[in-house]
């Protein structure tokens, strides 16, 4: 009888430890319902390992990164480690000039400088990667963001040593790294990786170091771009999420780990939401019900998927395979001048127009407050043959846009003057053209542009030194072949109508907005970080206006929640392609008002024009420097 009670007993406690090890989790049993409730498919990665490892992240519930355990992987050298089933990232925090020792990654290794600087082993050398913020955009400061990267594969010689002001970097490993796992005092360690079998192709050369700008941003789903990096088993994506956009819930059968970088969402997860601000994480393992609704500030984050989305890779490569119509593999941005220290010296370069074989700009004056002088300002001719330039104009003038116009001479904003005027190449003005509206004068002109009668389109953004202004507010205009000047953009229309283009058949007139919403700019409008297109009528006037292309916005106008693209300079090309500069680098937009891609600058792009004798060149100005590379396109000028 014993017996059989204890046999009984012993089966009883068999089958619930059994029962215990194949219970579905909670989460899974409403994930269940929600998936049906909302309609959603299920997929399946058919041959994804059961790699035996657990996350240290609770499925669906998001935590801080302050929160979880600090991990010291080296002296010096302390990591917040978070890992799923076949991937793990770290954010590690290195001590001035502590170091990483050689050793032979196991797994395959992504590092990316998110602040200070290292040497890093690849190759046999160590080479130097860095990080640079972007600087507060004004008068006189212009840097761009750097973060370079490298991806390392199993089996290469790993080795990293902190510059002198330390490092913070982001490691992603594929597999999991089991040392790691170790190091972080984790139980029950798997003896070896098991990994997925039907790698893919990465995106990124291994053992080259990659600045993260200068990837293309994808469009994932509308209100969200990434800068996606591929490896054989796992993806990461730097995604940024337009402020008010809202994801609703859907399911991928790939594992993902979130960490929020900047700004704030509410996830949804399952049947809830949550909310992310800076540094929080969260796992949504494959299949999950989630979703997000993003605040006024935007949202950038981390996404690491694994394995790969390849729906994410299909829509990167179909973005890269459309900028490289225009901008091709082999091109490089090129500085052809560096005004900081050549003479005569540049301070604020403006404007570029293409004639004659030579390159005409202005070079402005301004301090960081934006306050300009036309004593100290210039205008520019620049022979790309023999690299050289000179002042054609200077301290009479504040000149702004270009234009070339008749007999070989230029259209000039005299921005300061109130006036635009026609000027020979050597700087002589022939005549004034325009210089009042209404019986007063004009403020600020800032861009022009001609069309095929002979008419002339100008901006004027009141950007100019006197406190009380001479119209009643920033506008349009337009100068018909008779000499009739017309107001054809009510004033205040636009916060800052800045650039300013004709599409090549004349029939639609390009305007964007420069600062939009910013507390310190007087005005603000409905324009906000748009290109708006507008149907040019028989008589030189506009209608039907409308949204044509969204700019992107740069972080740090996101914090203040501003609209201010810094959309100056514009260029076209004959098969209807813009090219505008703004604080983001250089952004390329289709006909069809579609972004194709960027650009990236080491300073951020005041204005452009396209140039060479076949017209396939963009020269691009910004502040004391000039750029240049190759396209495929033939830039389109009316030349009258």
């Amino acid at each position: 009888m014993r017996n059989k009670i204890f046999s009984i007993g012993l089966m009883a406690t068999v089958l619930f430890l059994l029962t215990q090890c194949t219970s579905v989790p909670e989460w899974k049993k409403l994930n269940k319902s929600l998936i049906k409730e909302h309609g959603l498919t299920v997929r399946e990665i058919p041959g994804l390992p059961k790699t035996g490892i657990g996350s240290n992240l609770e499925p669906g519930k998001v935590t801080s990164l302050n929160n979880l355990a600090n991990t010291v992987l080296y002296p010096g050298v302390n990591a917040k480690l978070y890992w799923g089933q076949g991937t793990m990232a770290g954010i590690l925090q290195l001590e001035p000039n502590a170091s990483i020792p050689e050793e032979v990654l196991s797994v395959d290794r992504f590092v990316f400088v998110l602040e200070g600087s290292i040497e890093q082993l690849v190759d046999g050398s160590m080479v130097p990667m860095i990080s640079i913020k972007r600087e507060e955009q004004d008068g006189t400061h212009s840097g761009m963001p750097r973060t370079d990267f490298v991806y390392l594969e199993k089996g290469s010689k790993n080795a990293v040593v902190a510059g002198a002001s330390g490092a913070k970097l982001l490691e992603v490993y594929s597999p999991v790294r089991l040392d790691y796992l170790q190091k972080a005092g984790v139980a029950d360690v798997p003896a070896e990786n098991v990994d997925i079998t039907e790698i893919q192709q990465p995106n990124v050369t291994p053992n080259k170091v990659y600045d993260l700008y200068d990837l293309q941003l994808t469009g994932l789903v509308a209100g969200s771009n990434s800068r996606l990096i591929s490896g054989k088993n796992t993806q990461i994506s730097f995604i940024s999420m337009d402020p008010g956009a809202v994801f609703e819930h859907h399911i991928h059968p790939e594992e993902q780990m979130m960490l929020v970088l900047r700004g704030e969402c509410d996830e949804i997860l399952l049947d809830g939401e949550q909310a992310m601000k800076k540094d929080d994480v969260v796992l949504i393992p494959g299949n999950m019900v989630h979703g997000a609704y993003i605040s006024d500030l935007g949202c950038d984050a981390i996404d690491i998927f694994w394995p790969a989305r390849a729906d994410y890779s299909a829509n990167e490569k179909a973005r890269n395979a459309a900028y490289r119509q225009i901008i091709p593999e082999n091109a490089k941005l090129e500085l052809v001048i560096d005004g900081s220290t050549t003479r005569p010296g540049l301070t604020f370069s403006e404007g570029p127009k293409w004639m004659n074989g030579k390159v005409y700009f202005s070079n402005m004056y301004f301090a960081q407050d934006w306050t300009g002088d036309p004593r100290r300002s210039s205008t520019v001719e620049f022979n790309p043959t023999t690299g050289n330039y000179r002042y054609i104009t200077q301290g009479r003038m504040q000149t702004n846009g270009l234009y070339p116009y008749k007999n070989g001479n230029l259209i000039v904003c005299d921005m300061m003057g109130h006036r635009v005027v026609e000027m020979t190449p050597n700087g002589q003005v022939v005549r004034v053209l325009i210089d009042e509206y209404d019986g007063k004068p004009i403020d600020g002109p800032n861009d022009i542009i001609t069309d095929a009668k002979g008419g002339i389109y100008f901006t004027d953004p009141q950007f100019t030194m006197e406190a009380e202004k001479f119209q009643p507010g920033r506008a349009v205009y337009y100068l018909s072949p008779a000499g009739e000047l017309k107001r054809i953009v009510e004033p205040n229309e636009f916060a800052m109508p800045n650039g300013i283009l004709l599409s090549p058949d004349g029939k639609t007139l390009y305007i964007n907005n420069c600062y939009d919403d910013a507390a310190w700019y007087p005005v603000n409008s409905e324009k906000d970080n748009y290109i708006w297109a507008y149907d040019v009528n028989e008589d030189g006037t506009i209608s039907n206006g409308r949204q044509f292309a969204q700019l992107f916005l740069v972080d740090n106008i996101l914090d203040k929640k501003e609209k201010s693209s810094g959309a100056d300079g514009m260029a076209i090309d004959k098969m209807g392609n813009i090219y505008v500069g703004t604080y983001y680098g250089v952004q390329i937009i289709n006909p069809k008002g579609e972004f194709v891609g960027m650009i990236n600058m080491p300073k951020f792009p005041v204005s452009l024009c396209f140039g060479d004798d076949d017209m396939k060149t963009l020269y691009i100005v910004s502040q004391k420097w000039v750029y240049k590379i190759r396209t495929n396109m033939e830039g389109y000028v009316n030349y009258l």
